[in-house]
């Protein structure tokens, strides 16, 4: 690990430090002992170093962390490694007494652990990063939905491959499955399924790997366990008589007053292949109308630049702008973007007896109109803005003039599917 000389750690000089291509250390000069760690991702945690049992170079090291520096302000973290510190002057070794408490963890507790210490993207492109907050919400619900149910009272250190087993297969027969009226106006429909054991066994198998990091397990019993780890392809995806069906039922509903944003989020859906939330959450600024594309800054693949074909830039430029938002689709009521698609998605496919269908599939509908109507697959995966690396080099590349026409193609054969037209 890298280190810097010395000095006192300041609010400025916290903000300032930058990550590098090895993670480095801070070392506050005011209080011996006392750090910030940086990592290569930008992450900055504070910590404690000591040497227990009174000290000397042949005591053993002893490390607690304290807490992010996004999370507990620098004060904090200063009178908290205070503490700390006089615990070990008096002779305690806090890190032996932490690890010895996590070594009796229950699940419940170590999910709870995993929430506030390691919820954290552990695969893919991404790996090392924090989770972004509705990836993390949905993590942690499906986490105390299903997991502390099930396994809640089970020591997390004596979890088998075989209770896994048994775990995946009662989320798959709904055993976990519970309906809560938490208020007035709140109420969680917790459903299990084959779905859902699949996605909640990967953040398990997240969860123990987190686990086997800080010392709690010796293993990750889920990579031993007999699950299917992979989804069933879903190729699920709405022919032209059926994209007009969905045209037609935006459109009854809009007369029927329907809400407009919500509309027009899920016709944007259909005309760009975006994902769910790249279009509820959007900003004006994201949008090039100049050169017709859209600019993400902060997709599930990072940063993202898509093509836009003509129909959607038409109705994009359609939406009067709000000057106290910076959203295209901002929220009815207070800050944020609009929040009201769950009920006006279930409108339009009930609508268009469609059922069954999520926005996803429209994601899958624009791919596969797309690629069968001859589109080259390198335009395809930049419409839809894939990070696939086997495909990643194929179009990383493709200058966004011919992709933009591309889209603008794909999307106006969509546009006149919605319309009704099946030709």
């Amino acid at each position: 690990m890298g280190k810097l000389s010395e000095t006192v750690l300041s609010k400025k000089i916290v903000a300032d430090a930058k990550p590098r291509d090895k993670r480095y250390v801070i070392w506050d000069a005011d209080l011996p002992g006392f750090g910030m760690r940086v990592s290569v991702a930008g992450l900055k945690t504070y910590f404690v170093r000591y040497r227990a049992n009174g000290g000397g170079r042949s005591a053993p090291k002893g490390y607690m962390t304290i807490g992010r520096a996004n999370i507990i302000t620098l004060d904090q973290a200063k009178k908290k490694a205070r503490a700390l510190l006089a615990q070990v002057l008096l002779g305690d070794d806090p890190a032996a007494e932490r690890n010895a408490k996590r070594l009796a963890l229950n699940m419940s507790e170590l999910v709870d652990l995993y929430e506030a210490e390691g919820c954290y993207i552990q695969r893919g492109k991404r790996q090392g990063e924090p989770m972004k907050e509705l990836t993390k919400r949905y993590t942690m619900a499906r986490l105390r939905h299903h997991v502390v149910p099930l396994l809640g009272r089970h020591r997390a250190s004596e979890i088998l491959p075989g209770h896994i087993e048994n775990f995946v297969r009662d989320v798959a027969a709904g055993k976990s499955a519970s309906d809560k009226k938490l208020g007035p106006r709140r109420r969680v429909i917790v459903r299990g399924g084959e779905g859902a054991a699949r996605k909640v066994f990967r953040d398990l198998s997240a969860v123990f790997s987190f686990a086997q990091r800080r010392g709690i397990v010796g293993n990750n019993p889920c990579e031993h366990a007999a699950v299917r780890k992979t989804d069933n392809q879903n190729n699920r995806y709405l022919t032209k008589e059926e994209i007009g069906r969905l045209g037609a039922a935006c459109d009854t509903l809009e007369a029927q007053g329907a809400n407009r944003k919500g509309i027009d989020i899920a016709r944007l859906w259909a005309l760009t292949g975006c994902r769910r939330q790249e279009i509820a959450e959007l900003k004006w600024s994201e949008i090039d109308f100049e050169r017709g594309l859209l600019i993400l800054e902060d997709t599930k693949t990072g940063k993202s630049i898509r093509p836009l074909g003509a129909a959607a830039m038409a109705l994009l430029k359609s939406i009067d702008q709000n000057p106290n938002s910076e959203f295209v689709f901002p929220a009815d009521y207070g800050q944020g973007h609009f929040q009201g698609m769950k009920g006006i998605w279930k409108k339009i496919i009930e609508t268009a007896d469609l059922p069954g269908v999520t926005p996803h599939t429209l994601r899958h509908t624009l791919a596969s109109l797309a690629i069968s109507s001859g589109e080259a697959m390198a335009l395809t995966g930049a419409i839809l803005g894939h990070a696939n690396p086997r495909s990643t080099a194929i179009y990383a590349h493709v200058d966004h003039d011919p992709s933009r026409k591309a889209a603008d193609r794909v999307s106006n054969m969509m546009a006149k599917a919605l319309a009704g037209s099946t030709k």
